[in-house]
């Protein structure tokens, strides 16, 4: 993609060009209307410009949209014939970045406070920021749902990462992506379409190396709703592994201590095959299944959330997808520079 910044006329400060609203979606149906809706006050407030960027969706998504967009002139549709959600934002930049001077990534399926574009835009004006990140709060509907979401909040499912837990307003290094101004994000080339999990990171990464800053704000926050479903939970993270194996391995970074633990996981719950042959095996698997469990109990009692001994059993499902799913990257890569 383009990566230069053209700005016709005189130049203005950086508050005073225009923002857009950017929601890369695929089968949102459940939610596109209500996130739409959520932002629509906002738009006008900002003179900001809502664009949906489709991938194909086959639930109706695009028919949802596109009745809200006749009776709404700040709303777009456009297609994503590459699905993912790095090409999506890239897409909405290529065409429309000329006119804008920051854009604002929406997760269709998340929720934000009605005042979440206005707080984010002051932020990048108060501080300078190039980026300005947010912390995540989890909130579930049903009970695994409920028990996912209170594991992510959790030291035990988040690792202490800053925009888990809400830190303070500070300037970071890698943060949930909210605002990002449009100079930087095309200078550094925009999102590596080659990931399809953990491209935020990714970027964040480039932005940090090319010296821009990035901010993140206590300010305001986003609202996240996590897998409803074991599987779903365990593909979302097994790729959300992959993307961080691959994200070391481009950059050649070293993994961060919260990281490296979860990175066990899948070497010691293989390890208990050797069982068979000495007892002594079970042990390490045994002691993190332990340590999930009695954190999740610990957490029914201290906090009296009823879903915690199964935010033990939801960590455990996303421990053990995310360090398979970097081992998986790793070994793969290593047979592809080993192959003649």
């Amino acid at each position: 993609m383009t990566k230069t910044l053209t700005i016709e006329g005189p130049s203005r400060p950086r508050s005073a060009r225009p923002v857009m609203a950017v929601i890369p979606c695929l089968d949102e149906a459940d939610h596109i209307e209500t996130v739409i809706g959520r932002l629509a006050p906002a738009a006008e407030r900002l003179d900001m410009r809502i664009l949906v960027i489709d991938g194909g969706s086959r639930d109706g998504t695009q028919a949802i949209v596109g009745k809200i967009a006749a009776g709404n002139r700040r709303l777009l549709l456009l297609h994503n014939e590459k699905k993912i959600q790095s090409a999506a934002v890239n897409l909405a930049v290529e065409r429309f970045g000329d006119g804008f001077g920051s854009f604002i990534r929406i997760d269709a399926h998340g929720d934000y406070p009605d005042t979440y574009c206005d707080r984010l835009v002051e932020e990048a004006d108060a501080t300078g920021a190039d980026a300005v990140v947010v912390s995540m709060l989890t909130r579930g509907v049903g009970a695994f749902q409920k028990a996912t979401a209170a594991a992510q909040n959790s030291r035990l499912g988040n690792g202490a990462s800053a925009h888990r837990v809400g830190a303070a307003g500070s300037w970071t290094d890698h943060g949930h992506h909210a605002l990002i101004r449009v100079e930087p994000f095309r200078a550094v080339g925009g999102y590596d379409e080659s990931f399809s999990h953990n491209e935020d990171a990714e970027l964040d990464y480039r932005l940090g190396a090319a010296g821009y800053r990035i901010w993140l704000t206590e300010k305001t926050y986003m609202v996240y709703y996590p897998r409803a479903s074991v599987a779903s939970l365990f593909r979302q993270y097994l790729g959300y592994g992959r993307g961080r194996a691959r994200n070391i391995l481009k950059h050649r970074a070293v993994p961060k201590v919260r990281q490296m633990l979860p990175l066990m996981v899948a070497p010691v719950v293989a390890g208990t095959s050797l069982a068979l042959l000495n007892w002594a095996a079970l042990l390490p698997a045994g002691l993190w299944a332990g340590t999930c469990i009695g954190y999740g109990a610990w957490m029914a009692i201290r906090r009296r959330d009823p879903y915690g001994p199964l935010a033990g059993l939801s960590a455990m499902v996303m421990h053990l997808a995310w360090s398979a799913g970097f081992w998986l990257q790793l070994f793969d890569f290593r047979r592809r520079e080993t192959r003649p």
